[in-house]
């Protein structure tokens, strides 16, 4: 995969951490050390792993993390549906915050696919 790719891609990751931490702080107060702690937990894994398995020499080792990224990723869009769901996001951030996902997921599973395939030859 290109650099320039990559780094587009922790650009986009990046940015969504933010954006969910941002509707985070409008979670009912009773919610701060449930789901906003557990959907800020979440959204910052998928850069974290991201970022450890890119630093890793071994293609496996990068792949297990791609992984746990992308299990992190899927995750954060479940609790971004029960935010919704339960009223502690309106429909246009939760609309804004899944085409953000979607967007990473593809990168992110195109990413995976190539690196599983290298690894089978």
């Amino acid at each position: 995969m290109a650099e320039a790719y990559k780094e587009k891609m922790k650009q986009k990751m990046d940015a969504f951490v933010h954006k969910v931490f941002k509707m985070a702080r409008s979670f009912p107060r009773e919610e701060i050390y449930v789901t906003a702690s557990q959907i800020k937990r979440a959204a910052l894994s998928i850069v974290l792993n991201y970022i450890e398995g890119f630093a890793r020499i071994k293609k496996g080792n990068q792949l297990n993390f791609f992984e746990i990224s992308y299990g992190s990723l899927k995750e954060t869009k479940y609790l971004l549906y029960f935010s919704m769901k339960e009223g502690f996001l309106n429909d246009n951030d939760y609309q804004d915050a899944i085409k953000s996902i979607e967007e990473i997921a593809a990168m992110l599973w195109t990413e995976i696919a190539s690196l599983s395939r290298s690894l089978e030859n």
